[in-house]
């Protein structure tokens, strides 16, 4: 599906320019422990970027819900880990680390149904 193509392209994007925003922009204005966090998200975010351009390509070969879902729940992953972290380790709020786990709850289902899929398609 090109759409998870292009989602992940941008989130591409974002994940280089937000880890280069915390190596340099944020050093100094952060604790190590807070900076940590902000690396933490930048990693599953690309790890999941490339899980979105993987279901992308896939979705052109495999049709079904459990491919679109996959890309759907990386997407929604990214946004509640990632973003999550993003949020916590710039404001300490801890509200906003509470959501982190959904975000890897998503990931999980992710996963699961992208196997899924690939499986059914063999």
């Amino acid at each position: 599906m090109k759409l998870f193509l292009l989602i992940g392209m941008v989130n591409g994007f974002l994940a280089v320019a937000l880890g280069a925003f915390g190596a340099h922009g944020l050093e100094g204005k952060l604790s190590q422990k807070a900076l940590n966090t902000w690396e933490k998200a930048v990693n599953y975010q690309m790890f999941h970027t490339v899980a979105l351009l993987v279901t992308g390509l896939l979705a052109e070969k495999i049709t079904g819900a459990s491919i679109t879902w996959a890309g759907w729940m990386f997407f929604i992953g990214i946004i509640l880990f990632s973003g999550s972290l993003y949020i916590y380790s710039t404001t300490a709020i801890k509200t906003f680390a509470m959501i982190t786990p959904l975000g890897g709850v998503a990931f999980l289902i992710g996963w699961v149904l992208l196997g899924t899929a690939v499986m059914r398609f063999l």
